[in-house]
């Protein structure tokens, strides 16, 4: 009796732990693909508890879920000869359990290899602006060129995105010189704009202004109201050119003097008391008269006579000495001469 109870106890024991290696929890998000001593079973099952022959079969699970998986940065050289260092994310899941299972031995590790090759490509065929501007383009050719040998393992790829894009710094210095540049060149630009357009438009108040005189006057006074109300202790008020080119016209002007044109005075205008200027008609000097002398001293004291007793008279400032020539009746009568000046040519 004791062992037959023996012998119960241990088949009961038995069906229970063979019940409990038969019997699989399988998640929501998860399918279950089933190997029968090796041999892959058509049908996946689903999520729910899932019934396995005992020893017979052996069950693989398979995530259904997006997996998200990142790209580490890759070095490469675009197009237009720029080292970047570039790094990406793939969106994936499993659309086929079954191939996944049997197809690929690690579909993550396959997708990353592949990604990471993907990358490199891009780089190399793409340029620095397209990298920094056009990144949807590139996107979606990375996302085809992983799509095409993940499609045969059973998975899809849902979206791949370029995150960062890494230059050097002297690169980063040069851009940033183009940009500086580039922002000059539109100021500038939206400056000049400004001035032509300020430009046509006083042109056309000018028009206004000539044609209409009285327009003039009322800016005047407009631009003095505005003045004035910001209480200014001094206002300047705008005089025109033209009014002064107007009165400077209309002047009368005596003439350049004698001193500007470089010529002597006429007789009658001349000053006798000045020592330094020989009036014509004056004795330039006596024999017996020393005081008179005194006050002509530009006269030579040792003229030198010509024939018929005649004096040579002395350069004087102003004059040039081939017009000092006496008069033909120039005499010595008394002890003294006289000198005739001719006057101004």
């Amino acid at each position: 009796m004791t062992v037959l109870w023996i012998v119960l106890f241990a088949v009961a024991l038995t069906v229970l732990i063979g019940a409990a290696t038969s019997v699989r929890v399988v998640q929501q998000f998860e399918r279950g693909v089933v190997f029968r001593f090796g041999r892959l079973q058509p049908q996946t099952r689903g999520p729910g508890l899932a019934l396995l022959v005992p020893v017979a079969d052996r069950m693989q699970k398979v995530n259904m879920q997006v997996i998200t998986l990142p790209v580490p940065a890759q070095d490469g050289i675009t197009s237009d000869n720029v080292t970047v260092r570039v790094d990406a994310v793939v969106y994936y899941r499993v659309v086929d359990p079954v191939r996944v299972a049997v197809d690929v031995q690690d579909y993550g590790s396959a997708i990353l290899q592949v990604a990471q090759a993907s990358l490199r490509s891009i780089i190399g065929k793409s340029e620095l602006d397209d990298l920094l501007s056009n990144r949807e383009r590139l996107n979606q050719g990375l996302e085809l060129m992983l799509d095409n040998p993940a499609v045969g393992w059973g998975v899809h790829i849902d979206r791949v995105e370029i995150k960062d894009v890494v230059l050097p710094e002297s690169m980063k210095r040069s851009m940033s010189r183009q940009a500086e540049a580039e922002r000059e060149r539109r100021s500038r630009v939206i400056t000049a704009e400004g001035e032509l357009q300020a430009s046509q438009q006083l042109a056309q108040a000018a028009e206004v202004m000539t044609s209409h005189p009285a327009a003039l006057q009322l800016r005047l006074l407009q631009t003095v109201v505005e003045v004035a109300a910001e209480k200014n202790s001094t206002v300047v008020l705008p005089f025109p050119v033209e009014l002064l080119r107007f009165l400077e016209r209309w002047t009368p002007s005596d003439g350049p003097s004698p001193a500007q044109n470089g010529s002597r005075p006429p007789a009658g205008d001349e000053q006798r008391g000045d020592p330094g200027e020989i009036p014509a008609g004056d004795p330039v000097g006596r024999g017996d008269d020393d005081q008179d002398r005194s006050l002509h001293t530009t006269v030579d004291e040792e003229p030198q006579h010509r024939d018929g007793g005649e004096r040579d008279r002395p350069a004087q400032p102003g004059l040039p000495a081939d017009r000092s020539e006496h008069d033909e009746g120039d005499q010595h009568e008394g002890g003294e001469h006289r000198v005739i000046v001719p006057g101004p040519m």
